[in-house]
């Protein structure tokens, strides 16, 4: 007992953080039977869900029977493949050069500038792109491409456009936050690996791809891994709200969250969105599993577990 008090600070200290896990991550999870009930009104919410036939997969037989299921999880997939290797690529770039500034004030306005995105509500960065794309007094059709001598394009109406605009979006808002974590991981590099290799002769391409990027592996792939557990997930402001939910558009911004939203506006099956949350958490769960061990065999000091 004399050893246990030592602990009692800390497990005071950790008591708030343990209380939200519990209330915002823990406790929802018994809403998971919501997937497979059908849930009766009548007898109010609780009722509802409790009293409520279980149905079985009938809630997840709807979600991929639908001629869209295809669609929306290949845009899924596709799209937060091609985020992760753009943001990667960008934002491990970034760290590198901001490492080499060697002002203290630009340093910290850089960092500022590049973090500032992410803490920006998705409903202003949609209105932010509206003022660039807007047919009449956007940016782009009433100053850029008058000249460039091109004719003003219909861009909430064009879908070939979307997906460069959706991958520069999600490149602007989110690539900061790696950025700051790439940062940190190469700013504890030891500089007398860059002096030994300058005077061996080695450029800045050379101790890139032999100091900086070996150093911080362990912190790429962790990224890594974390990102391919949400693979199955979207961001639903950038793909419902950026394009401003614009019909002509469903096929290239149409995801599996946007879908379940609308589906659940005109249908109003709450069971039928709890499946597809728990269809999408199943799948997060089997791929950080699946790649994690997948890393675990190709090199063991770098998996997470």
């Amino acid at each position: 007992m004399r050893h246990k008090k030592r602990y009692v600070p800390l497990l005071l200290m950790m008591a708030p953080g343990l209380l939200y896990l519990l209330i915002n991550n823990y406790l929802p999870m018994f809403g998971l039977v919501i997937a497979f009930k059908k849930i009766n009104y009548s007898e109010g919410i609780l009722a509802g869900i409790w009293k409520g036939p279980w149905v079985g997969f009938d809630n997840f037989r709807y979600l991929f029977r639908t001629k869209d299921a295809l669609l929306i999880t290949r845009n899924t997939i596709c799209y937060n493949l091609v985020f992760i290797a753009v943001n990667t690529v960008c934002a491990i770039g970034l760290a590198v050069l901001l490492k080499d500034v060697k002002n203290r004030f630009i340093s910290r306005f850089c960092q500022s500038a590049v973090l500032f995105p992410n803490f920006i509500s998705m409903v202003i960065v949609s209105y932010l792109v509206l003022a660039f794309l807007n047919t009449e007094s956007g940016f782009l059709n009433k100053t850029i491409l008058p000249l460039l001598g091109k004719p003003g394009v219909q861009w909430y109406s064009t879908p070939g456009y979307w997906p460069f605009i959706l991958v520069l979006v999600n490149l602007w808002k989110n690539a900061g936050m790696q950025c700051m974590i790439y940062l940190a991981a190469v700013l504890g590099i030891d500089p007398q690996f860059y002096e030994a290799a300058s005077l061996d002769g080695a450029g800045r391409f050379k101790q890139l791809c032999h100091i900086t990027l070996p150093a911080i592996k362990p912190v790429i792939v962790m990224m890594l891994v974390l990102s391919v557990g949400k693979i199955f997930y979207s961001d639903f402001g950038l793909f419902y709200q950026v394009p401003l939910d614009s019909g002509i558009l469903y096929d290239v911004t149409g995801t599996i969250d946007t879908y379940v939203f609308r589906s659940l506006i005109r249908l109003n099956d709450v069971g039928m969105s709890a499946a597809a949350g728990f269809y999408q958490s199943f799948a997060g769960l089997v791929l950080v599993l699946g790649s994690n061990l997948l890393i675990r065999r190709l090199d063991k000091e770098s998996a997470l577990f």
